[in-house]
């Protein structure tokens, strides 16, 4: 069990409330500006459909999408997103050009009981990444409940994960409580045999989680440019805790013979943790190590799989086998801040200060 007792949804009371929800719908999108990777947006169905049925009156989807460095960018706009949002969760979903002030009054105001909007990109405020009180009470005031569905950003203090839960009633939305149930397991509980498998970049960002899985579990597999921005820096870990023994041309995909050694490691696992690709992805012929290892993990029907980081939830769902996998985080950094024992400003916000805010 999770030893982190946060408020939940379900000790809200929603009924007749407008709801004001963050998720994190930052996701991939295609030539045609479509949604290439629906994942994300699909794990909230099930907390949308929770406010529905319970009565909440208006139900507002905050998120935020690339970069746009505070400024208004038409790139970054969520206009584009709402048919798709639309048809992934299921219900219709109406766009609102502002994420603050009369354009969303306007439109809680105006729209019937049940609604669902979809608000403007909240990273258009450089408000959002300072944290701001008075930007928080901005985009509370209209709303009665604040819900928490972006584990994704629950790592940083920004203020729509942090600030925001300072001005009205806030709580962990249903796929926020199953990221920390399964984390919690994976990092305090694994059954043995465990491997944890490391890829992508950020050399720095990934030690802390190498080092805590090297304590605590059997292997620790590194791929991807962390191995060889490691090997670069003349890096020293445990002797649990392999690297490459081959590569594909200029270190872009592990090896065949890195493949074999990480598939025999995978097929005697009974815990597998997996954060980061194994190679260049963007790329299609530097695809097969990380397309190998998820085969991997899929045919081997005794272990409890978690796969977290947003290429990584990619090449699952291109994999096809989403199935196979028994939990596929939405975070990347927050799955390694989670995992790496770092700071979790939106989850602590959330914690239970004493018995009677939370049902245990």
């Amino acid at each position: 069990m999770n030893d982190i007792k946060i408020k939940k949804i379900q000790d809200a009371n929603i009924r007749g409330k407008k709801v004001i929800m963050r998720v994190d719908f930052n996701v991939l999108l295609d030539e045609a500006d479509d949604v290439k990777s629906t994942y994300k947006i699909a794990v909230v169905k099930d907390t949308i459909n929770f406010l529905v049925e319970g009565g909440a009156s208006h139900i507002a989807l905050l998120t935020h999408f690339g970069r746009p460095e505070g400024k208004r960018d038409k790139k970054y706009s969520l206009e584009n997103m709402a048919d798709d949002v639309t048809s992934i969760i299921g219900k219709e979903v109406t766009f609102v050009s502002d994420c603050i002030g009369e354009s969303v009054e306007e439109a809680v105001s105006g729209f019937a009981q049940g609604k669902i909007m979809l608000l403007e990109n909240i990273r258009f405020y450089k408000e959002e990444k300072e944290d701001k009180k008075t930007f928080a009470a901005k985009l509370c005031a209209p709303f009665d409940v604040y819900i928490n569905e972006a584990f994704g950003v629950s790592h940083r203090k920004h203020a729509s994960v942090h600030a925001i839960t300072k001005c009205i009633p806030s709580f962990a939305g249903l796929w926020l409580q199953q990221e920390l149930e399964q984390l919690y397991r994976v990092k305090n509980n694994p059954i043995q045999p465990a491997v944890a498998i490391i890829g992508g970049s950020k050399i720095d960002t990934k030690v802390p989680m190498i080092e805590e899985f090297a304590q605590k579990y059997d292997t620790v597999l590194v791929g991807g440019k962390t191995a060889v921005e490691a090997r670069d820096r003349g890096m020293k870990f445990g002797d649990n805790v392999i690297f490459p023994i081959d590569f594909e041309y200029k270190y872009y995909d592990i090896g065949q013979k890195t493949i074999e050694r990480f598939c025999e490691s995978i097929g005697r696992a009974k815990t597998i943790v997996w954060n980061g690709p194994m190679g260049l992805i963007e790329q299609e012929q530097y695809k097969k190590g990380t397309m190998t290892l998820i085969e991997a993990i899929a045919n081997n029907e005794d272990v409890f799989s978690l796969i977290g980081g947003g290429e990584s939830a990619q090449m699952v769902e291109e994999s096809g086998l989403m199935d196979k996998i028994s939990f596929v985080s939405t975070g990347g950094g927050a799955m390694l801040a989670y995992l790496g024992g770092e700071a979790m400003p939106g989850i602590d916000v959330l914690k239970c200060k004493n018995k009677s805010q939370c049902v245990v």
